[in-house]
């Protein structure tokens, strides 16, 4: 079986500072100038309590006297680790993927690992890294980014022994760092709401998706939420979905505003979605927020410039977490899965409220 699936993309990401050094004075010399063997240094590397104290000290100063680095592959070999972790993710080109993968990227700097970044854009090649590589004995844990396993998958990472994380994604008995995209898309619906919306659409990704994602259907699932609460019926004309993209997003807009009852608020699933029906909106003449009220999702960077009311979600944040849950379970396996749960924040700008809102902060 090989260790990367065929026609899969990896990305390998090494720090520099973990590159470049030299091989020598090498353990042997350590050795012979304490006068003691090679597995006596090696367990003083590691810490070993099986070593006199004195012995320690002659090792050390052995050490610090001939300038020994050791070896980052014989350390690995030593510790039986690879000092390596494995993304798996998907589309890592899309804004969200990319602000999780900065706070990966940032988060393992600061450790002694490196990365290998798998991006699959198949279901296919989804299904080959989720097979092969816990087997592959090239990773000493495994991050997954919005891809939720099936029960099948779980069994076989418990089989190969290795430790998986999810981030924005789910299953029960993995350890997961998620946001609450219900109470996103909830808040975002309740904004519209309380600025007296009644006629609120909602364009998004299909709420079945063969990656199994989930964050469209739970933010579906707020905004009905919000339409129930406040007794306002939901119209299913006023659902649009296609695949992601600014240009879907445009014809779903379109399609909503040739409704002889068309909407007065937009809601989208994401704000690249978003930024597609502004487009639509704008080419019909029609003025934002007046005519039409738009939220996003996401908070992207261009949102802030576009004026784009959002739900700011912890993308760099969520990252971080993830590797630090990852390296926990290497070195300590908790009891139980752990669920860390992050809150989202409505950020209003310009498309809901106009010239009232304030200038943020450059």
């Amino acid at each position: 079986m090989e260790a990367v699936p065929r026609g899969t993309a990896s990305i390998c990401l090494f720090h520099a500072e973990k590159l470049g050094r030299t091989m020598s004075p090498t353990i042997y010399d350590v050795a012979r100038h304490a006068g003691v063997g090679v597995g006596t240094v090696s367990r003083v590397l590691n810490d070993s309590p099986r070593v006199s104290e004195t012995t320690r000290q002659k090792v050390l100063a052995a050490i610090e006297e001939l300038d020994y680095h050791p070896s980052p592959i014989a350390k690995r070999l030593s510790l039986r680790k690879t000092f390596t972790i494995g993304v798996i993710t998907p589309f890592f080109t899309r804004p969200a993927f990319v602000g999780r993968l900065r706070g990966v990227e940032a988060a393992l700097t600061e450790s002694e690992y490196d990365l290998v970044l798998y991006n699959v854009e198949t279901t296919d090649k989804r299904d080959a890294c989720f097979r092969q590589l816990p087997t592959s004995q090239r990773f000493d844990g495994l991050l997954l980014i919005a891809l939720p396993p099936t029960d099948e998958d779980v069994a076989h990472f418990h089989q190969a022994g290795i430790p998986v994380v999810l981030i924005d994604a789910y299953h029960p008995a993995l350890s997961h760092v998620v946001v609450d995209d219900v109470k996103g898309g909830y808040m975002a619906t309740r904004h519209l709401i309380e600025l007296g919306h009644t006629r609120i659409a909602y364009i998004s990704d299909p709420l079945e998706s063969p990656f199994r994602f989930t964050s469209s259907l739970h933010r579906y699932q707020g905004y009905r939420q919000a339409l129930d609460e406040a007794g306002i019926p939901f119209r299913p004309e006023y659902h649009r979905w296609a695949e992601h993209g600014e240009e879907q997003a445009r014809d779903m807009a379109r399609h909503l505003l040739n409704l002889a009852e068309p909407p007065t608020a937009i809601f989208a699933a994401s704000d690249t979605q978003a930024i597609g029906a502004m487009e639509a909106i704008r080419e019909r003449g029609l003025r934002i927020p007046q005519d039409v009220a738009l939220v996003g999702y996401d908070d992207i960077e261009v949102s802030r410039y576009l004026g784009l009311t959002t739900i700011r979600q912890p993308f760099f944040e969520t990252g971080v977490k993830g590797v630090e849950v990852l390296l926990q379970a290497i070195d300590h396996p908790p009891a139980g899965p752990l669920r860390i749960e992050f809150p989202v924040e409505l950020i209003s700008r310009r498309s809901t409220l106009g010239d009232a809102v304030s200038p943020e902060p450059r």
